[in-house]
């Protein structure tokens, strides 16, 4: 399996490319990119093959949707699937800000809105901001932020598009599994087509496996597996780097130490095996990284190209650091 392979996204058909590139490090994760510096990261996950984008309006309060409309706007429509998220509407004094963004524009901000209402003001205004007709992939972004608003309102919006052939297909994207799986079993049939998830299927955290991934996998709902370098503690554990652990707990460093062990006994990268790890499971479609650089992209896309014998899995398992039951590429 390599980076630049396509894969249909579940039941939608949708081709994916087994490593797709998450563009919320393009709006100002934690530092400011500049404009050129995102063109080229763009520009480079498209020339190695990458055809799945995610973005959301709250990336930057809008300039991440805009960055990538722009380096998009030259390539042919249907040859790649674009994937952005309703919940948050961008506006002058949206209240519900957040820290994580370096150098947002001045004067606006997010302000929380499942509704029927608001739902379709943001997709209207995301397909202004990437200067696109359509969506391919529309995620209900972070629903445990008002759930019953979410699984009502903003679904059926979602619905309708899909129906009208505005968006392709529905999704959620979410950072708790339990949440997802209590959104496919509530939602009004047909449900969401898609999961996006974040840190909750990766080397240090299989908890997706409990409920949501066999679930997905009885209803032909396809996984997008983000956070896998578990928001890049895998890649730096040390304490205060930008991986959200201000101490990193003891557990997690004893774990990360004894995988680094195997990784050097088989001579596999440890991001190697983190970014290809989730493709073991039938469910899962595609691998969604962050890169805020050129050499970013052009490092995931080596991480994932590079072999990782099946004797490795099995020597993790034997250590302990996967459950005997967690599905691994074969």
């Amino acid at each position: 399996m390599r980076a630049d392979d396509l894969a249909p996204l579940g039941r939608t058909g949708l081709p994916v490319s087994r490593l797709g590139l998450g563009l919320a490090s393009l709006g100002g994760l934690f530092e400011p990119v500049p404009e050129e510096q995102a063109a080229a990261t763009l520009d480079t996950a498209w020339e190695l093959g990458i055809r799945l984008y995610d973005t959301a309006p709250v990336y930057g309060y809008g300039r991440s949707e805009t960055r990538t409309g722009a380096a998009l706007a030259s390539r042919p429509r249907d040859a790649y699937v674009l994937c952005t998220k309703v919940g948050r509407l961008i506006e002058p004094g949206g209240r519900d800000t957040q820290p994580i963004w370096a150098d947002p524009p001045a004067g606006v901000g997010p302000r929380l809105d499942y509704s029927y209402a608001g739902v379709m003001r943001s997709v209207e205004e995301s397909l202004g901001r990437l200067g696109l007709g359509r969506v391919d992939v529309l995620h209900v972004h972070d629903p445990d932020e008002d759930f019953g608003a979410a699984v009502g309102e903003a679904y059926r919006a979602l619905a309708e598009l899909r129906a009208r052939g505005v968006i392709g297909a529905v999704s959620l994207g979410v950072n708790h599994a339990p949440v997802a799986a209590r959104f496919l079993k509530e939602a009004a049939s047909p449900g969401p087509d898609c999961v996006l998830l974040a840190g909750r299927y990766n080397l240090l955290d299989q908890s997706g496996l409990d409920e949501l991934l066999p679930l997905c996998a009885e209803r032909g709902v396809a996984v997008m597996a983000a956070g896998v370098y578990q928001s890049g503690l895998l890649a730096d554990p040390r304490p205060g780097a930008p991986h959200g652990y201000a101490s990193v707990p003891a557990e997690l460093t004893a774990r990360i130490g004894a995988l680094r062990r195997v990784s050097a006994d088989f001579d596999v990268p440890l991001l190697a095996a983190a970014v290809q790890f989730p493709l073991g499971h039938p469910a899962v479609a595609s691998v969604v990284v962050g890169a805020r650089s050129a050499d970013e992209v052009a490092g995931s896309v080596d991480l994932f190209n590079h072999p990782v014998p099946p004797d490795f899995w099995t020597a993790v398992k034997a250590a302990g650091l996967l459950p005997a039951a967690a599905p691994t590429p074969s």
